[in-house]
């Protein structure tokens, strides 16, 4: 199905077709009413899917318009740097593009599962954790010449390995460096090329990390699963800024964290900090009182048993106060935290994308969960998410509360 009003519905370059999305699209337009038609056909402005032979939890961008995706089964997996749809990026006249499928420029196969990968902005390279230990792998992507991603090198990881593995930050810099560690006292900053440690993040405990992220050339934070925040500067040996749990009910909850970056970040109170808890409960700070509530909201989200490598929070790049939430269930939600306020509220999503769990394949009852998502750094309604079925879905949504609909 192709062009149903302003949705796009493509088969994937291995000739895969989501049968079941299009069903649906049909089925909801066909029935009597204006309702459900103006909802379906107003949701999206694109929406194009692949199938991975493998699910995978890492989704990367190595440009504008390619992605690095990988396996996570525990015997040998494919790495594959995936070019999306062209006819995605055609302003004008898209019917008349002929590129309509995601395509696989580069790939590669390695024998551990990937449950972290991070591109290093300025080259060719990704570096990625197997969850079995906190090193890391090295990996070049080819280019023009070759269509081979090939594993180039390893960084040695601490000694200590929380669930998970190593987390991975990076961003450009003269020498290309790598942010990683397991659990908050073995985070450090190495040198890709000598090897070389140039920084060591000194802390008196050793939490297990969630996510690492730099806000600016030299300042990161590392969030921890247990709801801590540590944020550090690279540029001097003074101890981290530390910001304590959120109030939270329960004694095993996890949370995972976000944080905006970018040249805004030169004014700490632009950066800001969200932190998601496995209840569902959203807090957001900023840089310069991390400890404190700019505001807080109760997600609508089925709430479950997660792991730490489950659920994923993060900031929309492009576009005000929004942020994507996924790994609960089948959906990626997007909620807008412009209304929130000090107050613990319940807040409803502004858009949901469920084509995962809509078009799944699986006939064995096994509910689909999506496994990762990323907002595309510069469209500011563009988004690519991954199910635990191996689907792969690059949307662009409409926000239906401006749309009139």
């Amino acid at each position: 199905v192709e062009n149903l009003g302003e949705v796009s519905i493509l088969k994937a370059s291995s000739g895969f077709v989501s049968t079941n999305i299009c069903l649906w699209l049909l089925n909801a337009v066909h029935q009597p009413g204006s309702h459900c038609v103006c909802l379906l056909l107003s949701r999206y402005k694109d929406l194009h899917v692949y199938q991975l032979e493998h699910p995978t939890q890492v989704i990367e961008w190595t440009s504008g318009k390619t992605v690095c995706v990988a396996g996570f089964t525990s015997s040998k997996n494919e790495i594959l740097e995936l070019r999306l749809p062209l006819k995605l990026f055609a302003d004008e006249n898209k019917g008349l593009c002929a590129e309509r499928d995601f395509k696989v420029v580069h790939g590669g196969f390695t024998d551990a599962p990937v449950r972290c990968l991070r591109h290093i902005p300025g080259t060719r390279c990704v570096v990625t954790n197997d969850g079995l230990s906190s090193d890391l792998q090295v990996w070049d992507l080819g280019g023009d010449d070759s269509d081979v991603i090939r594993r180039t090198g390893s960084v040695d990881g601490s000694r200590g390995v929380s669930e998970g593995g190593s987390r991975i930050a990076a961003r450009l810099s003269s020498q290309p460096q790598v942010l990683h560690g397991a659990e908050s006292a073995g985070v450090r900053l190495t040198q890709l090329t000598s090897g070389q440690t140039v920084y060591t993040l000194e802390t008196d405990s050793a939490d297990p990390l969630s996510s690492l992220h730099f806000v600016s050339d030299a300042v990161f934070l590392a969030g921890c699963s247990n709801g801590k925040v540590y944020i550090a500067d690279t540029r001097t040996s003074a101890a981290p800024q530390l910001s304590p749990p959120p109030p939270s009910s329960g004694e095993s909850v996890l949370w995972w964290t976000d944080a905006s970056a970018g040249p805004s970040c030169l004014d700490p109170s632009s950066c800001r900090i969200v932190r998601l808890s496995s209840c569902g409960q959203t807090v957001i700070s900023d840089l310069r009182n991390p400890g404190g509530a700019v505001s807080r909201a109760q997600l609508d989200v089925q709430t479950r048993r997660c792991n730490a490598d489950d659920v994923r929070v993060s900031w929309a790049p492009a576009l005000d106060d929004c942020i994507a939430v996924s790994g609960f269930s089948g959906a990626v939600q997007i909620y807008s935290s412009s209304v929130w306020t000090t107050e613990l509220q319940e807040a409803q999503p502004l858009f949901e994308h469920r084509g995962h769990a809509v078009s799944s394949q699986s006939d064995d009852g096994v509910p689909v969960f999506v496994t990762s998502h990323v907002w595309h750094p510069e469209r500011p309604r563009t988004l690519l998410s991954a199910a635990s079925d191996g689907s792969v879905h690059v949307w662009d949504w409409v926000d239906q509360s401006a749309a009139g609909c």
